[in-house]
């Protein structure tokens, strides 16, 4: 029988590597700027086209490379970090297994640029799949310049799995956000098609975060510091307050390297417990201190997966660390007596000029007298007292009534029950139909039982489809705010609300920006004013930190819309409301489940309820 086990020539062992470590052109970034942070580099720049499909260049000012070393470097298991086993529990650096640059050389065209500053001059080297092309001497600044172009371009298969550019750039900027917050000592800038996305200086930890996410931010953060013998915890926590319903701020780091762990961040989000509600999720920038050999940080291809040999020790530091730090700076629950809530004015009045308020007095009022009418009236039959009090026109000649100076004093409260059965509508009980409403629940009878609808999800399915059914012919009516609206987002949220400009408008969202101040000046007519800071919110987490394909973008965007309506007050205030909603509820195509998919009705069969009792 003939031998048929053979070794793999370098181009194709390359490429099977490059779908490891190489799975994006985020992958791309994140392994070339930790390379140059690795070479010294205190300025890093990223330029990149159509998310990194066309270009990725990365420009640093590290200590650059021989010409030797340039060439050394696209070989495979090619590293200066590790020459012996023990080399790999002493890890200080981030890339030491030396398969990135060979993987990206596998599957795209590379031009590397570089020089050591003793050298008269640099090199450049250029590789297309694996194959040296060109290596020469050439005229450049200390440090190195990396250009790929047209990744995965003789990798067709994986360049059609490739997702939406509006997906990719995400990608992008989730690598390039964890890696500018481990090293806020290096400064940074990102350009995508030519426009600047971010430019970070070199700044302290705390202002490094508040670059990232906002100015905003700054009011937003606890700081938390605790050092034990196992682990050292430095970083900041989001107050529970600003706790958000999406995940996207929350970054772990040990030994300055991005990571992700389910079970410390049970240990982080069980610090909060009470302070948030059920599923929210608290902003975190944690960052570890553990002695190298007591991790392994060599068991996931990317480097994101880490092994602690003393995690549970270090899940309950967290949870005392960050439960001590939100103590200490009084984060809890609290009512604000010494604030002054009479200024908490809508934002479409904060720049009216304030009008001194006109206080108008029935001079002519008397209430001791029967002929004169009482402009407060309560309902009352007794008046409070009003008519039968006195008796004839002088007061003090005649015999008050005491108990009608009771009646005066006394005010009458009904009991929360009766109350309740208000809202059943019996005033308006010459329909044939009744209902009952309690909390978002419309309660009526059917053929089989009892009919639960909730109303809210009802009115949401309601806007969705009207939305939707005009959206695809015309843009959605909106209307213009007296007052812009005015909110201050992350340079990244900026950005995507950029990229996704023409899907907004013809959704009746218009915007201008002062750097990162956003300047809402029109929005969807469906939308109240209380309704439209969380529709922003929602729709700043939904683009900047979801995965939504292209075709889908518009789906999810409505059914923001229509989730943010459904929450303004007074959705019912009537039984004619009620029968409205229920017809158009009926009308939709369908019915049954809001536009997330959550019940919207419920029967409650005669038999169900039969056996009951």
């Amino acid at each position: 029988m003939s031998d048929v086990i053979k070794l793999l020539p370098d181009h194709i062992a390359n490429q099977i590597a490059a779908g490891e470590v190489i799975q994006r052109p985020a992958s791309v970034i994140k392994e070339m700027v930790e390379n140059a942070i690795d070479a010294g580099a205190s300025k890093v720049d990223v330029f990149i086209k159509d998310a990194g499909k066309t270009l990725i260049q990365i420009v640093d000012n590290g200590k650059g490379m021989s010409i030797f070393d340039a060439r050394m470097c696209f070989e495979r298991h090619a590293t200066s970090k590790v020459s012996k086993a023990e080399d790999l529990f002493a890890l200080t650096t981030k890339g030491f297994r030396g398969e990135a640059l060979a993987s990206i050389a596998a599957i795209a065209h590379v031009t590397l640029k570089t020089k050591q500053e003793e050298d008269q001059v640099g090199t450049i080297l250029q590789i297309e799949g694996s194959k040296v092309t060109q290596q020469e001497p050439f005229v450049c600044p200390v440090g190195s310049s990396f250009e790929v172009k047209n990744l995965f371009y003789n990798v067709p298969a994986r360049r059609n799995f490739l997702k939406s550019e509006n997906v990719e750039f995400n990608h992008i900027t989730d690598e390039f956000e964890r890696i500018v917050l481990t090293h806020p000592e290096v400064s940074f800038t990102l350009k995508h098609n030519e426009s600047e996305i971010y430019n970070l200086p070199s700044v302290v930890l705390k202002k490094r975060i508040i670059d990232v996410l906002g100015k905003t931010s700054n009011d937003k953060l606890v700081p938390i510091e605790e050092n034990t013998d196992i682990v050292e915890i430095k970083g900041f926590v989001g107050k529970p307050e600003f706790a958000k319903k999406t995940r996207g701020e929350q970054f772990l780091f040990v030994n300055n390297r991005f990571f992700k762990d389910s079970f410390f961040h049970h240990a982080i989000t069980k610090a909060f417990d009470g302070l948030i509600q059920h599923k929210s999720h608290p902003s975190y920038f944690l960052y570890l201190t553990v002695d190298p050999q007591k991790i392994d940080v060599n068991v996931h291809p990317t480097k994101t997966e880490i092994k602690f040999e003393e995690d549970r020790l270090i899940y309950a530091i967290l949870v005392s660390s960050i439960r001590q730090a939100l103590g200490k700076y009084n984060v809890a629950p609290t009512l604000d007596f010494e604030r002054e809530t009479s200024f908490d004015l809508p934002f479409s009045m904060k720049n009216e000029i304030p009008v001194e308020p006109v206080v108008k007095v029935n001079t002519n009022y008397n209430p001791f007298s029967s002929s004169t009418t009482n402009p407060s009236k309560s309902g009352s039959s007794s008046n409070y007292g009003f008519t039968s009090a006195i008796k004839s026109e002088g007061f003090g000649n005649k015999e008050v009534n005491q108990q009608d100076w009771n009646n005066f004093y006394q005010i009458k409260e009904e009991p929360v029950e009766q109350q309740i059965q208000e809202i059943e509508f019996e005033d308006l009980s010459n329909s044939s139909k009744e209902y009952i409403l309690r909390g978002n629940f419309i309660i009526t009878t059917c053929k089989s039982g009892l009919l639960a609808i909730q109303y809210r999800r009802a009115y949401e399915r309601i806007i969705f489809d009207q939305m939707m059914g005009a959206f695809i012919s015309n843009p959605i009516h909106s209307q213009q705010l007296l007052f812009p609206y005015e909110k201050e987002i992350s340079a990244n949220e900026k950005n995507h609300w950029n990229s996704n400009q023409t899907m907004l408008n013809r959704l009746g969202f218009s915007v201008d920006f002062e750097e990162n101040n956003m300047l809402l000046k029109a929005v969807p007519s469906i939308l109240q004013e209380e309704s439209i800071n969380d529709c922003i919110d929602s729709i700043l987490d939904n683009i900047s930190y979801r995965e939504i394909e292209k075709g889908d973008i518009a789906h999810v965007l409505i059914q923001t819309i229509a989730a943010s309506s459904s929450k303004k007050k007074n959705l019912i205030t009537n039984k004619e409301s009620i029968e409205a909603l229920i017809d158009q509820l009926f009308n939709c195509s369908e019915h049954a489940f809001s536009p997330n998919g959550k019940k919207i009705m419920q029967t409650i069969t005669l038999d169900e309820i039969a056996n009951r009792f």
